[in-house]
């Protein structure tokens, strides 16, 4: 299924290749994020053009909406969303996070209360297995209970504990139900290396077809983040894939490429360019800048995207301040293929023997707020 290809001789940064029912992903890999069957903005020929390899879709969102009957009548979610291409689902664990208020956690699973209409849901390792086997996901993952940061010691290791426990359950129920996708553990641990450590060891003993690094980007500072993949990374077989969730903003993809990690996922590119924000390698930058207002350069110059080759500055941000639609398609566009060209370019640059000097250049020219001029 994972192919290593090369590592870097200097750093942990590596290039591979995954093989998966409906294609290959070459890594490091950068998932858009599709949680209810479609990213936003986005059509699956868009994507294709963008050179988007493999999309991320949601448990426990299909479930409730439009619903698991719906689309395993529909042929599976590949054939209900139009996309031809590999997708991972994610099972629902990062609703234990996100929507704390809405949920009880037991050891056989989570009750939801759905945040769409108040309904009562229920989310175990039977049920996560059956809904992603019905949407034939190429990857499937394990349920998890991610906790929030900070928290202590005790909370930490009771979610390790079932984190570990919902896992060989997922992979017991893969097995009777004939799941013929990959299926992923998740490890948890919060802050504490030492549970870091023991999921790990106890995930890779249980066996799966790879492995994420889960409860990151969930309030820490970027060192902490850092730490964590740094000592996590090693521990997970060098021959799987390894997938950092939830992750994250340009500077932090290459720092956790130089650690190893050859999977990523983030709603951040979509969600900020539908808010009128274009990242660029030098970092981000508002679209609503009073020097745009009559700039006739693309949004990033050098860059290729549709959004680039065809219009302005000007014209970007007259589209958000008229509130056009198409302004938040061009803007979602743009940031898109800077994602997906920056990991052509890792995987170029870790081929080449060059990702150091490539990582060096990159992280000291990276700004989070970039500008221009005075914004408006």
């Amino acid at each position: 299924m994972f192919q290593l290809l090369q590592t870097d001789t200097v750093s942990a940064a590596r290039i591979g290749r995954l093989t998966l029912e409906h294609g290959v992903v070459e890594t490091p890999c950068f998932m858009a994020v599709g949680t209810q069957g479609t990213v936003k903005c986005m059509t699956p020929h868009e994507m294709r053009e963008l050179g988007a390899q493999i999309l991320l879709s949601n448990t426990y969102h299909l479930n409730l909406r439009p619903g698991v009957e719906i689309i395993r009548g529909a042929g599976g979610l590949h054939r209900f969303m139009g996309w031809d291409g590999p997708i991972l689902t994610d099972s629902g664990g990062f609703q234990v996070f996100s929507l704390a208020k809405l949920r009880k956690l037991t050891d056989d699973g989570v009750h939801f209360q759905s945040h769409i209409d108040g309904a009562a849901c229920f989310l175990g390792p039977r049920e996560v297995m059956e809904i992603q086997h019905a949407l034939g996901s190429d990857i499937a993952m394990v349920l998890d209970e991610c906790p929030h940061y900070p928290c202590d010691r005790e909370t930490a290791c009771k979610a390790v504990e079932r984190s570990l426990a919902w896992a060989a359950r997922c992979r017991e129920e893969a097995a009777n139900i004939g799941f013929t996708g990959k299926l992923f553990g998740i490890v948890q641990g919060s802050v504490y290396e030492d549970m870091r450590r023991h999921c790990a060891e106890q995930l890779v003993a249980t066996g799966f077809d790879g492995y994420a690094i889960g409860g990151l980007s969930v309030g820490e500072p970027d060192e902490e983040l850092f730490r964590i993949a740094e000592m996590t990374a090693p521990l997970l077989p060098a021959n799987q894939p390894r997938y950092v969730m939830g992750l994250g903003t340009p500077r932090q993809i290459v720092e956790l490429v130089a650690r190893g990690v050859d999977m990523f996922d983030c709603a951040l590119p979509t969600r900020v360019g539908r808010n009128g924000t274009a990242f660029t390698r030098r970092g981000t930058q508002s679209v609503r800048v009073a020097a745009w207002k009559d700039d006739p350069r693309p949004v990033e110059e050098g860059c290729a995207c549709y959004c680039c080759r065809h219009y302005s500055r000007a014209y970007v941000r007259h589209l958000f301040n008229a509130g056009e639609i198409l302004g938040l398609r061009l803007l979602t566009w743009h940031n898109l293929h800077v994602y997906l060209q920056l990991m052509r370019d890792l995987r170029a640059v870790i081929a080449a023997g060059s990702f150091e000097s490539f990582r060096r250049e990159f992280v000291a020219n990276y700004r989070v707020n970039y500008s221009e001029g005075k914004e408006t």
